[in-house]
């Protein structure tokens, strides 16, 4: 394989697509870190757990409702249309295109962030969402 050199990289020139394989990474990963932080060792505990967080359908009323508070900045918005409205050649599996549509789009928001080096704004996006998954927050903002 080919050594690769990394370098920075401006995320406003990366596809919406591109930003959501990096960004389903950061916040998968935060998200693993939590459960793990929070006791819950057993990888079958902590899949069937983490579907709360990061399926598609919670990352969509994440997203609706990050919209309707309007939590986000302008960039991270513009992010958030760039992954939601890429085209795709996956299939949404058990949910329906819309839904896997916006879940792309909250995905791209964290790649974004994360290549633009906004790491306190990444961590604070994912303490919000977790405390809304957490406190039951998203009972109006449910998808198919």
């Amino acid at each position: 394989m080919k050594k690769l050199t990394e370098k920075a990289v401006d995320p406003n020139t990366l596809s919406g697509q591109t930003l959501a394989y990096l960004g389903d990474g950061v916040y998968e990963a935060a998200i693993r870190r939590h459960l793990i932080k929070g006791g819950i060792l057993k990888p079958q505990n902590l899949q069937r757990e983490a579907t709360h967080y990061v399926s598609a359908k919670a990352q969509a009323a994440l997203i609706a409702k990050m919209l309707d508070k309007t939590l986000l900045t302008d960039e991270e918005k513009t992010a958030y249309k760039r992954g939601r409205n890429a085209k795709t050649h996956t299939k949404a599996k058990h949910t329906s295109l819309a839904t896997y549509e916006m879940s792309t789009g909250f995905e791209a928001i964290f790649g974004y962030l994360d290549l633009a080096g906004a790491s306190d704004r990444v961590q604070e996006l994912i303490a919000w969402c977790i405390e809304e998954v957490e406190s039951e927050g998203l009972s109006e903002y449910v998808f198919s």
